[in-house]
């Protein structure tokens, strides 16, 4: 459970919030959530996003649900470091990716008095930790991690199983592309796709003997 910190003007540090987990879970959401309030509360706010997400907006980030917020895009995570001058709070979406320097970047954010709050997919499709996002959440004092629901089973869901035919780490995508699985969907989609690649290895070597 995510809890705030309580306020105390003595203490001079930030802190570093991860909300992590698969497509489709309300990663984005959530942040947009944490952000307005601290808005609403009076407070300097920041948004940060990767250039190439131009998925909803170029921009703004955009949660599935169309909820959104004004964010600046920026090519390299060294950027945030120069633009965030004289803000309490640092929003960061889709901090997947971002270079490695975005775990150095949000820690002298947070060293500096600035509350950072990250948002991004913990793992790729195939199910690997995802570019700096372990590191993020080694390093944050708050890590939630939020679920979306399986297409197959209605069970909670923390994959992202790509439809897509492409093994690029990085493909831009929504529901057309991607679709959030259990453990066992995920486990039985691979497998099931493993077994179809097997067959067009046997049907090729077929048509070269005959």
């Amino acid at each position: 459970m995510f809890l705030e910190n309580t306020v105390n003007h003595r203490e001079q540090f930030g802190w570093i919030e991860v909300i992590c987990g698969s497509m489709f879970s309300g990663k984005t959401e959530e942040l947009i959530r944490r952000l307005k309030r601290a808005q609403f509360a009076k407070q300097k706010v920041e948004i940060f996003k990767p250039a190439i997400d131009v998925r909803y907006d170029e921009e703004k980030v955009v949660s599935h649900d169309a909820n959104e917020i004004r964010s600046t895009p920026v090519p390299s995570s060294s950027n945030i470091r120069i633009l965030a001058d004289d803000v309490d709070v640092v929003g960061i979406d889709e901090a997947q990716f971002f270079d490695d320097e975005i775990v150095a970047v949000c820690n002298d954010l947070a060293n500096r008095g600035v509350r950072v709050i990250v948002a991004g997919l913990d793992m790729d499709f195939k199910g690997n930790p995802f570019g700096p996002m372990p590191a993020l959440m080694a390093t944050a004092e708050y890590v939630t991690k939020v679920h979306a629901v399986c297409t197959h089973t209605g069970n909670l869901a923390h994959y992202s199983f790509r439809k897509a035919a492409s093994e690029d780490i990085v493909l831009l995508g929504e529901t057309q592309e991607y679709e959030p699985l259990s453990r066992a969907a995920y486990y039985k989609a691979h497998l099931k796709e493993k077994v179809a690649k097997m067959n067009v290895v046997k049907e090729d070597v077929k048509d070269e003997k005959s």
